[in-house]
Order: C-alpha cells, then sequence, then structure tokens
C-alpha cells in the first residue's frame, strides 16, 4: 500500500508539473503571439520604414556654388573639382601616427600639418577633415594600393572655391571656410537645415557672406541600396542638386585692379559711387590678403602674420575703418551755412591765420594764404579760420542734424555685412558715450575743430563718397549697391537687384550750385589744380589733411619727427564730370600727408580711366604709387589695350 501511494503521488507531481509547464508555454505562445500580433499589426508600417532604411540611405548631394562676376562678367569666384585626402581623428587610431605614416605615400607639408591641426581645434572628432588637397592621380594611385592600412583615411572628390585673382578685390569678394560650430549650431536652428545636409563650407567675409543664400543653392539627394556591411551596391533613385546663382557685382575689376596698383604698398580706402544709381564702381581696401589662403583652413603662420600684422591686412578700411574728414568736411559745412540760414556766399571772414576761443588759439597750416574770405574761396583755398568760426556759429547739435541725414555718423545700408557707423558727435552722443559725469558735460571749445573736420568726426570712406555722390546729384540719395544682378545658374536668365527707392533731401538747388561751383574751383585754382592740369573734362572736387594723432596743446606737427603711422592722412572727395556727374568718390592714403600729394592723384587716375578709357603710363603708375605724382606723366594707355592678368 506504501509503494501505491508514493506512486499516485509521484504520478500526482509529474501532472502538476505538466500542467505548470503546459500553462507556461501557453502562456509563452500567447506572449509570442500577441507579440506578433503588434509587430505584424500595429508597428507594421514602422518597421518596415525602418527595414527599408537598412537597405538603403539617403546621401545629400551638395549643389554647385554660384558663381561671382564684376558687372561687365569677368569671373571673381568660380569652383574646380579635386581629390582630397581626409582624416576622420575618432576612427584613425593615433593621429600623429597616422600622419607620420601618410607622409610616406604622399607629401605632406609642414604646412599641411598645421593647417589641419588648427581643423582640429575648431571640429569635433569624428568628423572628416583634410590633410591634403587637389592629390595627383599618381597620388591617388599609391594611397589606394595602401588604403588598408590607413583606418579612417579616405579619399573623396570635393568642389573648392577659387579666387582666380587671388587678392584683388578680397574685402569685396570675400571667402568662404569650413563650417565652425558656432555657425552649424546656427544653421541647425533654422529653416535652412535640411538645405545644408553634407555641406562643409560656408561664406565668412564680404558678398560670399552677405549672399550666402544665393550662392549656395538646394542641395540634392540620392537614394543608394547598401549592402549588409554598409557598402554602396546601386542606385535607387536621384533628385538632383540645384546649383546657387550668379551674383553680379557692380564693380568694374579692372578699375579695381587700377586703383589698388597705385595705392601701392601704402595703406587707405577708395569708395567710387555712381551718383545717379549708388552703384559701386570701385570699392577698395589696401592692404589686402588672398581669399585663397582660407578656403582649405588657414595654418597658423598665416593666420598670425595677417591677424597681428601692424598695417591690418584683414580690415576693410572701406566698410569699416572710420577717419576724420580733415578739410574734406567743408563743403559739406559751407552747405549746412546755407541751409540754416547761418550765412550767405557774400558773407565775409577775416582768415589771420588763428581763430581765438576761449583762450585757445586754432591754427592754420602755414601753406593758407589767409585774407578776406567769402564762402567760394574759403573752400577753394581751405580756410580754417573761416570753418572755426562757422561751426561756432552753428553749435554742435545743429551740425549733428544737418549732416546726419547726409550718411555722416550713419549706417549706410550697403548691401554687404558688417558696415560700422562711425562717430557724428552731438551733445546727446557725448553724455551717451562717456560713462563719468564729469566727462559726459559738452563744451564749446570741442564744437571749434568739428568745423574743420577734426575733434570727435570719424567716418568711413563709404560714408564720405555717399555724401559727395549726394552733392552731385542735386540732393538726391541713394543706397550704395554692390549687387546689381542674380543670374539663374540652369536657364541664364538674368534678374536685376532693384534699388531702394532715392531720398530727395530738398537743398534749394541754389545752394548746392554754390557748393559745386567752389569745389570745381579746388581743380581750376585751387588746392588741386596741379593734380587736374590738362584733364579731358571739368571735376569738382575737396583736398583734405586729417590728424592721426592728437597733438599736446603747444605741440606742432613735424612729419619728420614723427613715426610713420603717426603722421596726418591724405583724403580726396570729387566728383565728375562736373555739369553731369557720373562717378564721385572719396579716397584716403593712410599717413601720406597732404590731401593734393597722394589721395588727389589717385582720383585724377581713376576719373581718366572711367570717363575717358585711359590707363596711366608705366612711368605714371609707378609715380603715383610712391606719392610722388601730381598730373600724369608720359602718354597714358587706352585700357581697352590692355591685356587683362592671367587667371591663378
Amino acid at each position: 500500500m506504501t509503494e501505491l501511494r508514493n506512486v499516485q503521488a509521484d504520478l500526482a507531481r509529474f501532472r502538476t508539473r505538466i500542467f505548470a509547464v503546459s500553462v507556461l508555454v501557453l502562456v509563452c505562445f500567447v506572449l509570442l503571439f500577441a507579440r506578433l500580433v503588434y509587430l505584424q499589426i500595429f508597428r507594421h508600417d514602422d518597421l518596415r520604414a525602418q527595414a527599408e532604411s537598412n537597405r538603403t540611405s539617403i546621401v545629400p548631394i551638395v549643389p554647385n556654388r554660384g558663381l561671382i562676376m564684376d558687372r561687365n562678367g569677368v569671373v571673381l569666384a568660380s569652383n574646380y573639382s579635386a581629390y582630397t585626402l581626409e582624416i576622420t581623428p575618432s576612427k584613425s587610431g593615433g593621429v600623429e601616427d597616422t600622419l607620420d605614416e601618410l607622409a610616406q605615400v604622399v607629401d605632406i607639408t609642414p604646412r599641411d600639418r598645421r593647417r589641419f591641426k588648427k581643423l582640429m581645434e575648431e571640429s569635433k572628432s569624428f568628423e572628416s577633415l583634410p590633410i591634403r588637397t587637389r592629390l595627383t592621380d599618381a597620388e591617388v594611385a599609391r594611397f589606394a594600393a595602401q588604403r588598408f592600412r590607413f583606418p579612417g583615411v579616405e579619399i573623396k572628390a570635393r568642389l573648392f572655391r577659387n579666387y582666380p585673382y587671388g587678392e584683388l578685390a578680397s574685402h569685396v569678394i570675400g571667402y568662404i571656410g569650413r563650417i565652425n560650430r558656432a555657425e552649424k549650431e546656427k544653421i541647425d536652428d533654422s529653416e535652412d537645415q535640411a538645405n545644408y545636409r553634407g555641406t562643409e563650407y560656408i561664406g565668412k567675409l564680404g558678398v560670399e557672406q552677405s549672399f550666402e543664400s544665393v550662392l549656395h543653392g538646394t542641395t540634392g539627394v540620392e537614394r543608394i541600396e547598401t549592402s549588409a556591411g554598409g557598402r554602396a551596391v546601386r542606385k535607387l533613385a536621384s533628385n538632383p542638386s540645384t546649383p546657387g546663382n550668379v551674383v553680379m557685382l557692380s564693380i568694374d575689376i579692372k578699375l579695381q585692379k587700377l586703383i589698388e596698383d597705385m595705392f601701392g604698398s601704402r595703406r587707405g580706402a577708395l569708395v567710387a559711387l555712381d551718383p545717379k544709381t549708388g552703384e559701386v564702381l570701385a570699392f577698395v581696401s589696401k592692404p589686402t590678403f588672398d581669399s585663397n589662403l582660407f578656403v582649405e583652413g588657414i595654418d597658423q603662420e598665416n593666420w598670425q602674420m595677417l591677424n597681428e600684422s601692424i598695417d591690418k591686412p584683414l580690415l576693410n578700411r572701406a566698410l569699416r575703418g572710420t577717419y576724420p574728414p580733415g578739410s574734406t568736411y567743408k563743403p559739406f559745412m559751407a552747405l549746412a551755412a546755407l541751409e540754416t540760414g547761418t550765412r550767405t556766399p557774400q558773407t565775409l571772414i577775416n582768415d589771420t591765420g588763428t581763430y581765438t576761443f576761449g583762450g585757445n588759439r586754432f591754427g592754420s597750416p602755414a601753406n593758407e594764404k589767409g585774407g578776406i574770405m567769402d564762402m567760394r574761396r574759403a573752400i577753394v583755398e581751405s580756410s580754417n579760420v573761416y570753418f572755426y568760426s562757422l561751426a561756432n556759429e552753428l553749435g554742435v547739435d545743429t551740425m549733428h542734424d544737418f549732416m546726419a541725414p547726409l550718411g555722416f555718423g550713419q549706417l549706410t545700408g550697403i548691401d554687404v555685412n558688417g558696415e560700422v557707423r562711425g562717430v557724428l558727435p552731438s551733445q546727446a552722443w557725448k553724455r551717451k558715450y562717456y560713462k563719468r559725469p564729469e566727462h559726459q558735460k559738452w563744451y564749446a571749445g570741442e564744437t571749434i575743430s568739428l568745423g574743420i573736420g577734426q575733434g570727435y568726426n570719424s567716418f568711413t570712406m563709404l560714408q564720405l563718397a555717399q555724401a559727395v555722390a549726394v552733392i552731385a546729384n542735386n540732393g538726391v540719395k541713394h543706397k550704395p549697391q554692390l549687387v546689381i544682378a542674380t543670374q539663374d545658374a540652369t536657364t541664364r536668365v538674368r534678374t536685376p537687384v532693384a534699388p531702394e527707392p532715392p531720398i530727395d533731401l530738398a537743398y534749394k538747388p541754389e545752394n548746392l550750385k554754390v557748393i559745386r561751383d567752389a569745389m570745381v574751383g579746388v581743380t581750376q585754382g585751387g588746392t588741386g589744380t596741379r593734380v587736374f592740369a590738362g584733364a579731358g573734362y571739368v571735376s569738382g572736387g575737396k583736398t583734405g589733411t586729417a590728424q592721426a594723432v592728437s597733438l599736446g596743446k603747444n605741440q606742432k606737427y613735424n612729419a619728420s619727427t614723427m613715426e610713420e603711422h603717426q603722421r596726418d592722412h591724405s583724403l580726396y572727395v570729387a566728383f565728375a564730370p562736373a555739369d553731369d556727374p557720373k562717378i564721385a568718390l572719396a579716397v584716403i592714403v593712410e599717413n601720406a600727408g597732404f590731401g593734393a600729394a597722394s589721395a588727389a592723384p589717385i582720383a585724377r587716375r581713376t576719373f581718366d580711366y572711367w570717363l575717358l578709357g585711359q590707363y596711366p603710363s608705366e612711368e605714371d603708375l609707378a609715380s603715383v604709387s610712391q606719392g610722388k605724382a601730381t598730373a600724369p606723366l608720359g602718354k597714358p594707355r587706352m585700357a581697352a589695350d590692355l591685356p587683362w592678368p592671367t587667371v591663378r
């Protein structure tokens, strides 16, 4: 009986276990069935998309960047295709060891290493960075044969930006460079994020930056079938990219080159405008730099050379350099006197050579003639005393309110980024600028030097050129415009960029005539006579000399005892032809002395080119670039007959 009971107990336990296992198996099948239902029905669309993505890969097609041309169709920025050798630091093991081994296969210079190091500092470790660009076919073949030795290193075919004329107009054109972290974050937060997939370079300066959206184009996509290892098997579909549009500038690049050559090794700026439209004909800043240095990533040595140079080649002096206008301010002061009724053209002032106010003596250059001055003679002979006394009569706030609409101390709104405002002083400006109460009060003596373009006055050549253009254009102000058209890269259809409506400042025609006639007198018997002798047109202008540094109360200016960077600046403003102006300009040559000595000769040759199609003789060009010219030397050449420099 005992054995029977044991067998029955064992059988019961076995049945219990069988039941438990059966229940467990049933539960598992139920769970499996539920999971299958969930995956097959509820997750069907999602999982199908994931499976498709495992089988296919979406690759962005980066568009060709649009060209940049001058007003005559000369290409200033283009693209070329080349092979690059690139390293992904996170996949390469040791970067230094990889570089050493790569140097045995392809040529890697110390400059390449320095540039790569700078790129690594600015990028993330998983980004592919170029160590060499423009590989030859032989170098590509050598690396391909030993590709297995270099994990994280690959050859890619890329488009590169090319600036065929190197340093010419570099501040206007700008350059492109690798997208940095801050720019990447900005793009990711913008509506253009999808359009920049795969894009590694972006406009950094000048037109390249300001018209990035026009030049970039539209990114395409390519759907590729891939193997389990990620290798491309075949192309499934493609939506091609759309190239960026061509951007056409208003500048004449041949005129731009002539002006840059006339500056030589000197520093300065020149802005030339069409007074009837606001189009920028030349936009010069010297010294320049080679935009091509930045395309592949500039190395530390060249960056330090550019960034730390005392000559500041990276500073766009035409757009961002601010200077006291000196005596070029006097025609605008005279116009303020007429428009406010402070003086008439016949008002006489005795110029004794000094003006005394509040116990202080304000002097004049030793070469000024002095004597009884009416308005015309004061401008033609550049009388300081006449304008010292006028400034005192007008007062700082009246001067400010009149000069601001002309554009002084204001943003002109030119269609390129980076413009600075400069300083047009007023009592309110001083209270805002200075923090300490004892420095905020405006003293009457501070007003006097403003009348001759000194003191707190500080403007850009762009502002000065715009103001001259207003006088030349009968008081009508145009916004300066660098880009005049875009052209569709596919259809070739050109679309003009419509200028903004001009603003009529409503000056009295008779007052403008007084100022223009006086400025013509500057070239027909005044301080610009020698420079414009024999010109095939009549122009109006005004010379100026501006202090680069302040002098002590009893200190006299002596260029021979001062450092070169402390000497006076040479300025000239002008328009031509006088009866129907087609060009207006402002030019400064830093630390070059009297306006008639260095700045005016550059203006004369600029007018000769634009109005007569003449190009200086080699002898004359050399003389101008050294600041030793007056009227042109030798026989001028016809600009149309000169060969254009070979592209790089």
